[in-house]
């Protein structure tokens, strides 16, 4: 994922597209729909997709993108992004390098590995640590990205190290300590050619961009010997939880906002302003849970962003809490209007809409 915006440069897609397939024996497709890719269901398409079904493939065409300055953008899942009706400028990269192995009392997984697989696989190795990952709707590069977190773990408790493919080309294995992990932050946040993360610019992660600076190709996570069967009923008590206090299976990018600074949680702060069940165009706030948006009427990626930033604006103006969000929208959403700070960005919000 990337934070920051940029003037995409024109490019040939078909061109391009031809070179990656005679470099890297890799198919690419151009105006590829993304809605497809992502749990929102929405999204316009891509100039050029391909994917990544294995580490070097994955390398390939980053560096590919990197050497021809063309913008791109790597998706797991596309469980926390929604794009632009507009699609995405660029290359867009699917990551489907899912490889895992149990070493002693560590899973080293691909970045592509589903969070819930490393989840099941860790449980029938006896491997306590990552039962979290069955609510991650992510992957393991996405959940290190986000430093991801549920059910009172996250990222940052199991991780011992990751693999990174830095901005110079070479590949680094660094550290969980190095790897600015906190609540829903990462070194990984950066972009090529700028500084912070999505937290420092939340207002406008939103158009198009370099890239990411760095990026996990896989990790080390250290985990703990437990009985099977014990982590075994502790996913199925996660499953239950998640059946009865989320709207599973209907179009949604998981948790639309961080949670505040004070010990209350995003969703229960817009559930005690009444904002369950609020609508705009084909989206809504989850009357099963606040802090989820679902596309439950065919909705577009315009329709979410109005009613993410009407539920912002109305928080600020009727609890004075800025929430932050945990979704990032990607894509061209050049013609999107800026959002200001402090009390001029709710009112502005509210007109957008």
């Amino acid at each position: 994922m990337a934070a920051m915006a940029t003037d995409p440069r024109p490019f040939d897609a078909v061109s391009l597209g031809t070179e990656i397939q005679r470099r890297l024996g890799v198919k690419t497709s151009r105006d590829e729909p993304l809605a497809r890719f992502t749990t929102m269901r929405v999204g316009g398409p891509a100039d050029l997709f391909a994917v990544a079904h294995n580490g070097f493939e994955l390398r390939g065409l980053i560096k590919f993108a990197r050497s021809r300055g063309v913008p791109y953008a790597l998706l797991g899942r596309g469980s926390n992004v929604v794009i632009a009706d507009a699609g995405f400028r660029g290359l867009v990269i699917q990551d489907r390098a899912e490889g895992a192995d149990i070493r002693d009392e560590r899973l080293i997984a691909e970045a592509g590995l589903p969070m819930a697989r490393a989840a099941t696989v860790t449980q029938e190795a006896g491997l306590t640590g990552l039962e979290f990952g069955l609510a991650i709707p992510g992957t393991v590069g996405g959940a290190i990205w986000a430093n991801a977190g549920a059910h009172e773990a996250d990222v940052a408790a199991v991780l011992e190290s990751a693999t990174v493919l830095l901005a110079d080309g070479t590949e680094r294995r660094m550290p969980a300590a190095e790897l600015g992990l906190a609540y829903r932050e990462s070194r990984f946040k950066a972009v090529l050619g700028g500084s912070g993360s999505t937290a420092a610019v939340a207002d406008h992660v939103t158009s198009q961009i370099a890239g990411p600076a760095e990026v996990v190709l896989g990790a080390t996570f250290l985990l703990g010997p437990a009985d099977p069967a014990t982590i075994r009923q502790r996913l199925d008590d996660i499953r239950r939880w998640r059946q009865a206090h989320q709207p599973l299976g209907i179009p949604s990018a998981g948790s639309v906002f961080r949670n505040p600074p004070g010990g209350r949680s995003a969703g229960a702060i817009v559930d005690e302003l009444g904002l369950k069940g609020l609508t705009e165009g084909g989206a809504t706030v989850s009357p099963k849970h606040a802090n989820f948006i679902v596309n439950d009427r065919k909705g577009s990626a315009a329709d979410v962003r109005r009613l993410a930033d009407r539920v912002r604006a109305e928080v600020w103006r009727r609890a004075g809490i800025e929430l932050v969000f945990e979704i990032v929208f990607l894509g061209d959403w050049s013609d999107w209007p800026p959002v200001r700070q402090g009390p001029e960005r709710a009112s502005t919000a509210v007109d957008a809409g």
